[in-house]
């Protein structure tokens, strides 16, 4: 058994109902992990959210700079919303990542909680699932085949490129968080990612 946190990064709040400073939560984030790694837990996660009231818009970035004051303890996202992000860099960053922590990165791909993302980078919601799929199969592809070709919908055509930095051992650990739809009943849809 493991024993673990996520966290959202959620700004907290003052008695005038004023947010704190992002770049003193983020401060508090890494302090916090440090602590995690001292006590002996055994993973962290951080959220992904593009919102006023959250301090983590780029996981990789909090979650590299928490694997230069840890030493055991486990660092991945909670999730990294996938289906508005480029599969090859989200893949490279947490190779990067995996790489300074000498092998503690996990990536959550997820479609996350809110759906901000989407317009911010330019993603059409009717795409939702569509999107989700595609880039699911783009970044598990990644993970087992370097160099790569493939061709999708959503993305420019990789043909024999190689997506550099590799994690440790060739093998980034990725898993796929739930949850996230548009619809309010839940539609059950099965996908096979082998």
């Amino acid at each position: 058994m493991e024993l673990g946190i996520g966290m959202f990064g959620d700004l907290h709040i003052d008695a005038s109902g004023k947010p704190q400073p992002a770049q003193q939560r983020l401060q508090e984030i890494i302090e916090e992990v440090k602590l995690m790694d001292q006590v002996g837990l055994d993973f962290y996660g951080i959220g992904e959210h593009h919102r006023p009231d959250y301090a983590v818009s780029a996981p990789e970035i909090v979650l590299a700079a928490a694997s230069t004051v840890t030493n055991n303890i486990k660092l991945g996202s909670a999730v990294s919303v996938l289906s508005s992000s480029d599969p090859v860099k989200l893949y490279q960053s947490f190779a990067t990542v995996d790489l300074i922590s000498n092998g503690r990165a996990e990536l959550m791909a997820g479609r996350g909680s809110f759906i901000e993302s989407f317009p911010l980078y330019g993603q059409d919601l009717e795409n939702y699932d569509a999107l989700f799929d595609e880039k699911l199969r783009l970044l598990l592809q990644i993970n087992r085949q370097n160099p790569i070709s493939w061709k999708g919908k959503f993305r420019p055509e990789l043909n024999k490129q190689l997506v550099l930095p590799r994690a440790v051992n060739d093998q980034l650990k990725i898993w796929v968080a739930v949850g996230g739809t548009l619809n309010p009943w839940c539609e059950q849809q099965r996908w096979d990612y082998r």
